[in-house]
């Protein structure tokens, strides 16, 4: 039997975890969640879905990663056979994400070189939609791919690469860089930012309470989606990561620390990003509530440059802030492939680690390469609305379920005692098995409802079922296939 790979320390395990959970999210979704529902009092769903919801799940994922020494697929089988199929799901779910957010690194890595001469000049919506990604005309028409953007994503796919290509010994020596760097970069944006002209105004914007949102549902909904998915839950990977640590690690400690961290950095960020658009608006003339209406691809890539070239020692704070997000994103990105390499690690032993992280790491870029042509945008948000909200979180109550009715929330939960100086009560065990569950279905179903009355961005129907139905008819066909075969083998046998 060969000894299972360990993290270094205890330290090293909680920054792998962390950097995974922080990640593009945080700088441009949790700022505009905030700013869009209620400022100051969005943090009070927030807080409640931390505590309701992520802290246990993610607890539950340690748990069983480390109960089970093994990665989601090897867990679950662990439990009964034909479950193998949900740790399927998870992980393809997260290969699929990996394949599109590798393309987004590849656009803030060339928009790092970029920044050093201000090459979008005063039109930054212009420079990204037609100069950097050429963007067609419709979902319909995907046009050529994008030279410049397919070699900054084979230098991503590198990166990627040498990060995990040694597993744990590899990834535990680059968190200790990948980690702290962006929160650096993220204070030294924070005091330049708040230093500005209008940076009051801005973080006012921030973080003004207006308690009525919380009677409106919509928020609650989104407090609850941003916290699941910003904690990497139901991506395999903290499964994977916690099946590194010994049996009897610390299991509800290393949840909270990972989850207050993650939180800690998302409201920093909203901080940085508020400060600066206050700036933006004082010099631009264009009121705050329009500038923070920008998420996404949007906010990084042309409100913030625009609002980067009015500071002074723009270039400077540019390739700082373009550097952030590469780091940023790198540890989410490994981490969603090293959950795949740890799967296969565990059921092919006798292949190397490093051929299994390139075979990983080729298919990823593979996949992306429909995400660099001129229509991959349009790709891109389709397949994340799909896969985030419907594929995640249907994973996310496979697992539940799995736990729930066939290994025990209460038997969980005296493992999760024994080894952790922080004793979870019984509450946890109702969480898991009733709150939650009820929480990602009000998710699931109204997700669903919204997009049969309106097809989600108005894209026409065939791209929405070729990259969004489809994608998950694919995943979970292939995680249900893996169940019925898994649970005709007789051996019982899990590889370590």
């Amino acid at each position: 039997m060969t000894q299972r790979e360990r993290w270094s320390s205890k330290t090293i395990f909680i920054f792998a975890a962390v950097g995974s959970a922080v990640g593009l999210g945080n700088v441009w979704r949790f700022p505009y969640l905030a700013g869009k529902y209620g400022g100051g009092a969005f943090l009070i769903p927030y807080i409640i879905m931390l505590f309701v919801m992520g802290v246990p799940l993610l607890i539950m994922e340690f748990a069983i990663g480390q109960k089970m020494q093994l990665g989601a697929v090897g867990a679950f089988k662990k439990i009964k056979r034909k479950l193998a199929g949900i740790g399927i799901a998870s992980v393809l779910c997260g290969f699929v994400v990996v394949s599109y957010y590798a393309v987004v690194m590849a656009w803030s890595l060339l928009y790092m070189f970029f920044s050093f001469r201000l090459s979008w000049g005063a039109d930054t919506k212009s420079f990204f939609f037609n100069q950097v990604l050429h963007l067609s005309s419709g979902a319909g028409n995907p046009g050529y791919i994008a030279i410049p953007i397919i070699f900054a994503l084979v230098a991503v796919w590198l990166m990627v690469y040498f990060s995990i290509w040694k597993g744990v010994k590899s990834v535990g020596k680059v968190v200790m860089i990948t980690m702290p760097l962006p929160i650096i970069l993220l204070l030294i944006l924070l005091i330049r930012g708040i230093t500005l002209p209008g940076a009051g105004e801005g973080i006012i914007f921030y973080l003004k309470p207006d308690f009525s949102a919380l009677l409106d549902l919509a928020v609650w909904r989104a407090a609850a989606s941003q916290i699941f998915f910003t904690l990497s839950l139901a991506f395999g990977i903290m499964i994977a990561y916690a099946s590194y640590q010994h049996e009897a690690s610390d299991i509800s400690k290393s949840a909270i620390i990972t989850a207050l961290l993650n939180s800690a950095i998302s409201i920093v960020a909203g901080l940085a990003v508020f400060s600066t658009l206050g700036y933006m608006a004082v010099k631009s003339g264009i009121p705050i509530k329009e500038l923070a209406a920008s998420s996404g691809p949007s906010l990084a890539f042309i409100v913030f440059p625009k609002a980067l070239s009015l500071m002074p020692l723009a270039p400077l704070f540019a390739v700082l802030f373009f550097i952030m997000l590469i780091t940023l994103a790198i540890d989410s990105a490994f981490s969603l492939v090293e959950a795949a390499s740890t799967v296969l690690c565990d059921n092919y032993p006798h292949l190397r680690k490093e051929d299994i992280s390139f075979y990983v790491c080729a298919a990823g870029f593979t996949c992306g390469i429909i995400f660099t042509s001129f229509a991959g945008l349009y790709y891109l948000d389709i397949t994340d609305h799909f896969i985030t909200n419907y594929g995640l979180v249907a994973a996310g109550l496979l697992e539940i379920w799995a736990v729930v009715d066939f290994y025990g929330a209460e038997k969980l939960r005296g493992y999760i005692n024994e080894v952790s100086d922080i004793k979870i009560g019984k509450y946890w065990s109702i969480a898991i098995s009733y709150i939650i569950p009820a929480l990602l279905l009000v998710l699931l179903t109204t997700g669903i409802v919204s997009d049969i009355k309106k097809p989600y961005g108005n894209y026409p129907q065939g791209a929405i079922f070729c990259f969004g139905w489809l994608v998950l008819i694919l995943v979970f066909t292939a995680s249900f296939l893996f169940s019925r075969f898994a649970s005709k083998t007789n051996d019982g046998k899990i590889n370590r």
